[in-house]
């Protein structure tokens, strides 16, 4: 089941469940999904990859949205904001700390080196197979920095 499917289900589920917040949370999700979908001049279908961005970005909105709350003095909205980013991260794999990160960088540069010797010229190849593996999991400035660590 895709991502997208599953946030439909759920729509449907806390709709019969009556909890308010979640399905509001995710209908506008959905539509946002769809407004991306139609948009342009080609239409395309969203991959979990485009869903997974487009759910930290709305993360990031909300957890931006409660700061602004909370430093006027609305901490009502500032609950609600924080607790539907909380509740859109239940759909968004989980982060990996460094030393996973870290473990998953220096397996691709080993086997990377087992062809030949590495050089900065292999920068692009190592964060392109690097990025697949980690994909908005972990900070892409820091993984790029432990591959640079890695080429010398």
């Amino acid at each position: 089941m895709s991502l997208k499917e599953r946030l439909h289900e759920d729509s449907i589920t806390h709709l019969k469940a009556g909890n308010e917040m979640e399905k509001t949370t995710l209908r506008n999700i959905i539509s946002t999904i769809g407004t991306r979908e139609k948009s342009g001049k080609n239409p395309t279908e969203l991959t979990d990859q485009d869903v997974e961005n487009l759910l930290r970005k709305e993360v990031a909105n909300r957890e931006e949205t409660a700061a602004l709350a909370a430093k006027d003095g609305r901490t009502d909205l500032a609950e609600r904001e924080l607790a539907e980013a909380a509740f859109i991260s239940t759909y968004l794999p989980k982060m990996l700390d460094e030393a996973e990160a870290k473990g998953i960088v220096d397996r691709i540069m080993e086997e990377l080196a087992a062809d030949h010797e590495l050089s900065m010229k292999d920068m692009g190849n190592a964060m392109k197979l690097v990025g697949a593996q980690i994909a908005g999991r972990f900070d892409g400035k820091a993984v790029s920095q432990m591959v640079r660590a890695k080429l010398g």
